[in-house]
């Protein structure tokens, strides 16, 4: 059973930065490419960022966070990561990480985990 465990939200004033992690389970992690995701109440799930499998060679980002969020990942702890820095009051939502397989069905239905409040403010 798959399991995305996501943590590391919090308060945080504009220009500050914030980690988040994900402890993934129940699947084989490393062979399979990773997305963060994030959604504010009333509005679709905006896609963030995504991570190739394996060596993670390959990363790509939204253009509202490009330059801003860096992910990363650990396929030996089966752990996901988002480095934000450089936080505006818009990127003030909950995050969630998503198997990059699953972004489909995650924009239709909703992401399947608890995610992770990050509020930006002062």
């Amino acid at each position: 059973q798959v399991q995305l465990v996501e943590s590391g939200g919090g308060l945080v004033q504009p220009g500050g930065s914030l980690t988040l992690s994900c402890a993934a389970s129940g699947f084989p992690f490393s062979s399979h490419g990773m997305s963060w995701v994030r959604q504010v109440p009333g509005k679709r799930l905006e896609w963030l960022s995504s991570i190739s499998n394996y060596g993670g060679v390959l990363k790509t980002y939204a253009d509202a966070v490009k330059g801003r969020f860096t992910i990363s990942r650990d396929n030996a702890a089966s752990m996901l990561y988002l480095q934000m820095n450089s936080l505006k009051r818009e990127d003030t939502a909950q995050y969630y990480c998503i198997e990059e397989m699953d972004w489909s069905r995650a924009r239709q239905d909703g992401p399947t985990s608890q995610g992770t409040q990050v509020i930006v403010s002062s």
